[in-house]
């Protein structure tokens, strides 16, 4: 088929798709391809050597967490002599927030794709505190935390989620941004209609597990952004349905990591084409407009959200976001528009209240976006090296990976 052809059957698949939330399980046990001695971490695959900062040591901490070493010196030294091994979420159908540490024993929650039976796996939301495992830190703290998900909230929402059958997301994400999410920076509504959704089979739960229900509650009545880790999972088995398909020139991942940024497109199978880090059009916090040296270090995986046209593309449906990101609504308006400059179609459900609910524009081309110069804003959150969340912005990629991306497309099809 040709490129047109190609393009519009891989925005079929992003807009397409039916995920259903259907499960919980260790990362070991359900997610293909994970191993005992592995550890998963977010962005294009790098070499141990390369990885630094925040990334390098939240990999180390959760070898030391999952029992596989001691202490983040023999963690380093197990790694060198390949009795631990590092692997890409990307690889193994998985998406990582921050630095998207996983390791085997790590609950992950389970999204089907039912229209292709494609799979995405997202570790579990562990709380609001700027000390995370993702964000590189590590202590009795981030411990509690995260023996909180594995001992209390993961089997409870396993086990509601398990007796409704499966929980259809797409209508929850309709409905989350009507109600002002972007389903990036924002996911108040989604966080409730998911718990609404649950709250049925959590009752069920409670007369067995009371204790267990009543501190996952307590624990969703603030966990805002819970729904994204359900959300990412979503975006990654719909963005790889929508992958390898021949021809087509359709962005079906951005990703970043310590060392730069990079996308991925459908019609270039595993290739990632990588440039420098992202830059930022919009304020952090305290009003800097200028990221501080050091940042960037915990890479992520959560411009998913973008790729099917959610995040910032549909930013003029969030302007509770404004404060946050330090820019009117006119602006957030105007992001929007941009980006169906660069875009193949227009969302048939997520849909826009402002404009006139006109489809978010969705299905990044990368000819559109290296003809026009016009990049696909994002939503990030910038971490410091040496202490914790600075502040989130919206940012933009480097044209660079577009540009590299387009050359491979031109020399595989031949133009």
């Amino acid at each position: 088929m040709n490129r047109d052809e190609a393009n519009r059957l891989a925005v079929t698949r992003l807009t397409e798709s039916d995920p259903v939330f259907i499960d919980v399980g260790k990362a070991g046990d359900v997610v293909p391809g994970m191993k005992p001695n592995m550890i998963l971490t977010s962005g294009a695959p790098l070499a141990w050597e390369e990885y630094v900062g925040l990334q390098r040591q939240a990999i180390l901490w959760g070898a030391v967490f999952e029992g596989l070493a001691a202490t983040p010196e023999e963690a380093e030294a197990r790694i060198q002599r390949g009795e631990i091994v590092i692997g890409s979420t990307q690889r193994l159908g998985c998406v990582g927030v921050h630095a998207g540490i996983y390791t085997a024993s790590m609950s992950v929650q389970i999204v089907e794709d039912q229209e292709t039976g494609t799979r995405g796996y997202c570790h579990f939301f562990e709380g609001d505190s700027p000390r995370r495992l993702g964000f590189g830190f590590y202590g009795e703290d981030v411990v509690q935390q995260l023996h909180f998900v594995e001992d209390v909230l993961a089997p409870t929402i396993g086990e509601a989620v398990r007796r409704t059958g499966g929980i259809p997301l797409q209508p929850i994400a309709k409905r989350a941004v009507q109600f002002g999410d972007d389903l990036h920076a924002r996911t108040v509504a989604g966080t409730l209609l998911i718990t609404r959704a649950l709250l049925p089979a959590l009752l069920d739960v409670a007369r067995e597990r009371e204790e267990d229900v009543r501190r996952t509650l307590k624990f969703l009545e603030t966990a805002d952004h819970f729904f994204f880790r359900i959300w990412m999972a979503a975006c990654k088995a719909t963005l790889d349905a929508a992958s390898n398909i021949i021809g087509s020139s359709i962005v079906t991942a951005m990703v970043f990591n310590c060392r730069g940024f990079a996308i991925r497109v459908s019609g270039l199978g595993d290739q990632w084409f990588r440039g420098p880090h992202q830059s930022f059009e919009s304020r952090i916090s305290g009003g800097r407009w200028v990221v501080p040296e050091g940042c960037f270090t915990s890479g992520s995986d959560c411009v998913f959200s973008e790729c099917v046209g959610l995040g910032a593309f549909s930013s003029a449906a969030a302007f509770m976001l404004q404060i946050y990101q330090g820019v009117p609504p006119r602006m957030m308006v105007e992001r929007s528009l941009a980006m169906y400059g660069i875009t193949h179609g227009e969302h048939p459900v997520f849909t826009i209240p402002f404009l006139s609910h006109r489809g978010a524009p969705v299905g990044i081309d990368i000819f559109k976006v290296v003809d026009s110069g016009t990049l696909p804003a994002f939503q990030g959150l910038v971490v410091d090296q040496e202490g914790g969340v600075v502040g989130s912005a919206v940012a933009l990629p480097p044209v660079e990976c577009f540009h590299a991306a387009a050359a491979a497309y031109r020399k595989r099809y031949q133009l």
